[in-house]
Formats: C-alpha cells, sequence, structure tokens
C-alpha cells in the first residue's frame, strides 16, 4: 500500500512504503522520539553547535542516536550515510521548513515533511499533528495524554488559587539587554494563558516573538515568577548571578527553565505544565 501524508506547508509526501528511516530537526526528532519513532540521526538549527541542546533533544532523549551538526554546518556525507528516506522539521511561517538547509535535502534528494509550530497553532492541534504523522510512520497516538490532561487540570487549579500572580517569560541575552516573550506568540505560553495564568506582555515595541529591550524594562514589569530560556543559546541563571538587574528581577521571584523549541510530545507538554502549576501552588496566597 502507498504511503502519503501532506504537511503543514501544503506539501505532500509520497512513497511505495511507509518511511522507516527518519532524520528529524531535534525539537521535533525528540517529540516523535516520545511518540515511538525514533529518527535514524537529528540536526539542530542556525541557533545551535557542533552538540545536540540538551533543551531541544529533552533530558529522557534516546541515546546513540548521532547528531549531524546544525543547519548551515548539516554534515551532508553523513546524513547520507545514515540512510534516512525522510527528514522531518518545524515550519514558523506555513511555507519553509525551519532548520533543514533546502539544498541539503535536494542534493540528497530527500522529501521533507514540516509541521507547524506557529504561535496562532493551538497546543493542542500541534501536539495532534505530530501525533499523526508519528501514527502515520508506525509510532503511537495518545502516548502521556491522560498525564497532560491531568497537569491541565492541576494548572488550572493552581492558576485559580493565584489570581494575582504574574508570570514573565524572557530570554536572556548578556548583561545589557533581554529578549521579552510575547505570550501569544508561542502555543505552550497561548495554552498557559488559556488555563487562566497571569501572563506579562512586554508592550508593543519590537519583533512579532520578543521584545527586545534592557534590563531594567524586565524589572519594572514585577514579575512574580520567571520563566527563562532554557536553550544553549541563551544566559543562564549562573552566568547572571551576579547581574544587580537580574538580581532584582529575581530576588522574590523563581525562576523555571522555560523551553521556547518544546519537545512535540504531549509528556514535554505535561511536564512543563506540571512544573509551572507546581510554581503557582508555591505562591499561592503571596501576590
Amino acid at each position: 500500500m502507498a504511503w502519503e501524508f501532506t504537511d503543514d506547508r501544503g506539501v505532500t509526501v509520497r512513497s511505495e512504503r511507509r518511511p522507516e528511516r527518519v532524520a528529524a530537526y531535534l525539537r521535533a526528532g525528540a517529540g516523535l522520539a516520545d511518540l515511538g519513532v525514533l529518527p535514524v540521526a537529528v540536526f539542530g538549527s542556525g541557533h545551535d553547535g557542533d552538540r545536540p541542546d540538551p533543551a531541544k533533544w529533552g533530558p529522557e532523549a534516546p541515546a546513540g542516536i548521532p547528531y549531524l551538526g546544525a543547519s548551515g554546518a548539516l554534515d551532508e556525507e553523513r546524513l547520507l550515510s545514515e540512510r534516512p528516506d525522510l527528514i522531518v522539521d518545524v515550519t514558523y511561517d506555513g511555507k519553509h521548513a525551519y532548520a533543514v538547509d533546502d539544498g541539503a535535502a535536494e542534493r540528497a534528494r530527500l522529501p521533507v515533511l514540516a509541521l507547524s509550530v506557529a504561535g496562532e497553532v493551538p497546543q493542542a492541534r500541534l501536539l495532534e499533528r505530530f501525533a499523526e504523522l508519528a501514527v502515520a510512520l508506525g509510532g503511537r497516538d495518545g502516548e502521556g495524554a491522560e498525564r497532560l490532561a491531568a497537569a491541565e487540570v492541576r494548572l488550572r487549579t493552581a492558576a485559580l488559587r493565584a489570581p494575582g500572580v504574574r508570570v514573565l517569560a524572557l530570554s536572556p541575552a548578556g548583561p545589557e539587554k533581554v529578549h521579552l516573550a510575547r505570550p501569544l506568540a508561542w502555543p505552550e505560553l497561548r495554552r498557559l494563558v488559556d488555563l487562566g495564568v497571569g501572563l506579562t506582555d512586554p508592550g508593543e515595541e519590537g519583533g512579532v516573538n520578543w521584545r527586545t529591550a534592557g534590563w531594567d524594562r524586565a524589572v519594572g514589569l514585577t514579575p512574580d515568577l520567571v520563566l527563562s530560556d532554557a536553550r544553549g543559546n541563551a544566559d543562564q541563571p549562573a552566568a547572571l548571578a551576579e547581574l544587580p538587574a537580574w538580581r532584582a528581577l529575581t530576588a522574590t521571584a523563581p525562576v523555571l527553565p522555560w523551553n521556547p523549541e518544546l519537545p512535540c510530545s504531549r509528556r514535554a507538554t505535561a511536564a512543563f505544565l506540571e512544573q509551572v502549576a507546581g510554581a503557582l501552588e508555591g505562591l499561592a496566597g503571596t501576590a
């Protein structure tokens, strides 16, 4: 029986048999692995280096899967040596694959599927699409569904009990500036809002996903909880410990790691919601 799947760019990949060997962008590969589809290789984006970013690959990612490098530095020879018959990526604009270099895919004569992780895509739909692809590739649907449902109930309850808590999501960019996330530009942050969490909007100035500002802007927003970018391309709390603005920002606000490129699976999403719920439970009655 012929195999067919249409991605979120409207691209349809057809083959005489189901693809058995998948190479994937780290984030997509982590999601597929959670759903029973182990990639034969993974690769990074332009933000990544010569090792896989643990935040994107996930703390429970399977060992032994080769990493092929990042985007323009993709090791094409090694890609071919792994003999994939499909590449899976994500898309933010609904037109282009995000991480794989178009030229590399063309030279390898490999089809590319890209599923949308854009901010306007509801988190539930994002997870559903990855589950659909996993099933089409021989994986499992429904994996982690019960845990996710329980996490959503817990978070909604925690948010109701902490109605005044202000949550700020950000990505540190050194001692002079910080990227402040727009809550509705990220599916997992939008889901927090839907569940009643008080996400702080950084204001109209700046780009679509972020407002880049000085640290004084972040401090002035007086958050009660900080979600800080856990990816390797962002500065981490340990590196900011001596920064006066960071110390002021976090003097009374706990810091939770936030991965803007969360693995596309219900299990990973549930773990994130559980973390936020736990923090809100600890802050209930303090704001």
